[in-house]
């Protein structure tokens, strides 16, 4: 071998420097449905298995990488605003990348904004629940028109002559993004527009004015002069608003087009700048005698858009247990695939508490959110209403504010990986506070699970009547019920520790959801992790005797 030859070898080999070994890999050709035990059961047990087909053939879908790129693709390229053409024409139009369109076209067409009113069948909300929970974990933010569009209904139904108009549209199973009157759509989105700048969620608080056009009254039409901090979605063709008119607060259906075919003065001023969240437009408006109709009765605002947020507060569970459930099946995925130390970290003692800990909560959130669904489904049932009143409050609140926590623990199990942005927890991490923040925050959460108390004494004797269902079969349960009945007969500074009890409810309605429906090895570890020695500390803190390889085993994807 000659001198250049010897050259070209080396050159060859420095080249080759080690060979890529011990790394994960995407997660990705999956069945989101599929490969989650927890869900298939809830679905089943909440009385929706008529759906396990069409689960499995949407978990198929969303589990597959080109839909998975979807939501990279919708987060990477922010939504843009055109507050005029070149023309110098007002369009107010905020142009999204085609991932997120084809989200949207996804959710629309398989009902996740309306299939509980098109087709009311029992366990149509669970289903529909099913459905929304594997597509969060694909995007969250463009579920949120998605949700405002379904919790609209209810509201809307108020006024009959509104409803008959505008209802077949917005339920329809058609997706049209195109900035156009609602007259030339088959299908339409409804956004909300609530909150003013001097009053968050003090809604009263409200100065925007409405001004009769002749008759007053619900149905009738209104022109709306005032401002919203926070408008998500203002693409959308129709939104819910509050203002004040001269009977007081009232709820109004704002389009974003007049019937005569000209724009409706509703005014973008700028999209807001989130932390997370990106693939959802969120914006500041001003209204310049913007057209609108009542909806509902005069001075009855709050009253008729509580149901739509009531709806959007469920989805916020929805959103964030799916949230969990990503986070948790890529920890579990990783984990099942690198070695540290000679051994798969997933066989590592600390690493198998730390991991198995995660799936408890997302096994308890998912509980708790699918009973909801099912008591949303039956709601002609005392009981079951009164559970919706309650648990809506009490399951936003806590399992919202757990996630982020959960998160970030998930994240640390990938190690110095999970922060790059390249990978998906950054993503993932800066959507895991939002929805406890959106549609009323924790301390807004507790304050209306005590304002029920207060309306409706009903909803404690429901509450602990559902908790004593699973009576006799764990006993720190038991003690852990009986604690909190005791202290609901001093309800003294009551508001003050508001939260302390809420999150005990919610642990009280989670381990005994779990008790009654969840393998032993599952429901015995939480009871012990979150209601021994006064409730849970950090992740990774399991107790004893938690069987951590079965509950990993359980809820580990396969991909």
């Amino acid at each position: 071998m000659n001198a250049a030859e010897m050259l070209l070898n080396n050159r060859i080999y420095l080249a080759e420097t080690h060979d890529v070994v011990n790394v994960s890999r995407e997660l990705v050709g999956t069945n989101l449905y599929l490969q989650d035990a927890a869900l298939q059961e809830a679905v089943r047990r909440e009385g929706a298995a008529w759906a396990d087909g069409d689960l499995t053939a949407f978990g198929k879908l969303t589990g597959s990488a080109e839909h998975l790129a979807l939501g990279v693709l919708a987060n990477r390229y922010a939504p843009e605003l055109e507050t005029h053409d070149r023309f110098g024409n007002r369009i107010d139009q905020v142009n999204f990348h085609p991932a997120y369109h084809a989200l949207m076209k996804t959710s629309i067409e398989h009902g996740l904004h309306s299939s509980p009113w098109t087709d009311p069948k029992p366990g149509a909300h669970v289903a529909r629940a099913a459905h929304s929970y594997l597509h969060a974990q694909v995007d969250a933010g463009h579920g949120c028109p998605v949700t405002m569009t379904f919790a609209a209904v209810p509201s809307l139904r108020t006024t009959p002559e509104l409803a008959r108009l505008w209802e077949p549209k917005i339920t329809a199973r058609i997706y049209d993004p195109r900035n156009v009157p609602d007259a030339a759509k088959q299908g339409l989105t409804i956004g909300m527009a609530m909150t003013e700048k001097q009053g968050g969620s003090d809604v009263r608080a409200n100065t925007t004015r409405a001004y009769p056009l002749g008759a007053e009254g619900p149905g009738a039409a209104y022109e709306l002069v005032g401002h919203k901090y926070f408008v998500s979605a203002p693409m959308c063709d129709v939104f819910l608003t509050l203002a004040q008119a001269p009977g007081g607060l009232s709820c109004f259906l704002l389009p974003r087009w007049r019937p005569d075919g000209s724009k409706n003065p509703l005014q973008v001023l700028r999209l807001k700048r989130k932390m997370g969240n990106v693939s959802n437009a969120s914006s500041e408006t001003e209204l310049r005698g913007a057209l609108a109709w009542m909806v509902g009765e005069a001075g009855r605002g709050v009253r008729t858009i509580i149901e739509m947020v009531a709806m959007t507060r469920f989805d916020c569970m929805v959103g964030s247990s799916a949230g969990q459930r990503a986070a948790a099946a890529l920890a579990l995925h990783h984990c099942s695939i690198r070695s540290a130390f000679g051994r798969v970290l997933n066989e590592q003692p600390l690493m198998q508490n730390v991991l198995a800990d995660l799936v408890l909560e997302n096994e308890g959130s998912l509980a708790l959110t699918m009973r909801t669904a099912r008591a949303m489904d039956r709601r002609a049932e005392r009981h079951e209403d009164l559970l919706v009143r309650l648990c809506t409050a009490v399951g936003k609140y806590w399992i919202c504010k757990r996630t982020p926590n959960h998160a970030y623990e998930a994240m640390e199990c990938i190690g110095g990986s999970g922060v790059m942005e390249d990978g998906p927890f950054p993503r993932l991490f800066r959507e895991s506070p939002v929805n406890a923040i959106w549609e009323g925050s924790g301390n807004v959460q507790c304050l209306d699970v005590l304002r029920a108390m207060h309306k409706t004494p009903e909803v404690v004797e429901a509450f602990f009547r559902e908790v004593q269902r699973a009576k006799g079969a764990n006993a720190m349960l038991d003690r852990w019920i009986a604690a909190l009945l005791k202290d609901f007969g001093d309800l003294s500074d009551v508001e003050y520790r508001a939260r302390d009890i809420v999150d005990r409810m919610a642990l009280a309605l989670q381990a005994a959801l779990l008790v009654q429906h969840a393998p032993a090895f599952v429901a015995d570890a939480f009871c012990a992790s979150r209601l021994a020695d006064g409730g849970h500390r950090n992740y990774g803190t399991l107790p004893r005797g938690v069987d951590c390889a079965a509950i990993i085993a359980r809820a580990t994807p396969r991909g």
